[in-house]
């Protein structure tokens, strides 16, 4: 369509929108519609700002870590965290520099990958310094990685500490579980419809976006209380959407009550029931 704020976006090859999410583990702590005519990490810092500001006021020493792909490395977004006692851990675009430094790592794995006849991968901690986008110096890891007969090189910046996480275990224990946070979006994205934003204006959509949010809350809500114990503790929106939610019943009212009738058949009775009797006791 022609929505207010809708842009063609290159590397997603159409015209969309650019919105914000930030997740703490399976919990959505913020959604934002953006356009798509700016830059990826636009808004990411008033937005983690006031985040870090509400949890702060209620556990005051707690430790904050930021987790980003390198759309996020932006030298304003880290500067921040540095002034403000949160630890972050950003993808890293790599470029002719960046690979030079671990060109010895490269030759080593390409060699072992060669010797065996399988990927191999070494990793390198060194200190970085930008020309002229970055205020200081910072800590990179390099992972240098020989795969498909090709060098696949990789970096991260962070504020941690090689004491607090070495090379190996930083890069790919904390770091690539960023990834599980993309499913949390797809399940916003595609499982509760957080995509459909017809609306003609900006602020239309992005009550949109808040209203398939709040039903992403609410069907995590439902998994963390009323199907802990269940086959679908860990079950993604769309499972439960399908399999508890989009149920086939009877309903008949009468004057003193309403009572709602379901299939003798149904596999899922017994989650369905547990479901509605921890609800009902949560929320006395």
């Amino acid at each position: 369509g022609h929505q207010e704020g809708r842009f063609f976006h290159g590397y997603y090859d159409r015209y969309c929108y650019l919105p914000l999410y930030i997740f703490c583990g399976r919990h959505l702590l913020a959604s934002k519609l953006r356009p798509s005519n700016i830059d990826g990490a636009a808004g990411a810092r008033e937005e983690v700002a006031r985040i870090v500001g509400q949890i702060r006021r209620r556990w005051p020493r707690v430790r904050i870590l930021l987790r980003a792909d390198g759309g996020f490395c932006r030298e304003t977004l880290m500067a921040w965290c540095e002034a403000n006692r949160v630890d972050f851990l950003f993808g890293l675009a790599r470029n002719a520099r960046l690979v030079a430094e671990i060109a010895g790592e490269l030759a080593a794995a390409e060699a072992e990958s060669a010797r065996t006849g399988r990927p191999a991968r070494r990793y390198r901690d060194f200190r970085w310094l930008t020309r002229d986008s970055w205020s200081r110096a910072r800590r990179v890891v390099g992972k240098a990685e020989w795969t498909n007969e090709a060098a696949n090189p990789r970096f991260v910046v962070t504020s941690l500490s090689p004491a607090e996480a070495r090379a190996r275990h930083l890069y790919e224990t904390i770091y690539c579980a960023r990834g599980e946070m993309e499913n949390r979006i797809k399940e916003c994205q595609l499982d509760l419809f957080a995509d459909r934003t017809s609306s003609g204006t900006m602020r239309a959509n992005q009550l949109r976006l808040w209203f398939a949010s709040m039903a992403y809350v609410l069907l995590c809500a439902l998994r963390r209380i009323g199907l802990a114990h269940t086959q679908f503790a860990t079950a993604t929106c769309g499972t439960i959407r399908l399999k508890l939610l989009k149920m086939g019943a009877q309903v008949i009212r009468s004057v003193r009550r309403m009572r709602i009738s379901m299939a003798s058949a149904c596999p899922w009775q017994y989650e369905f029931g547990l479901a509605h009797a921890l609800l009902t006791n949560a929320a006395r």
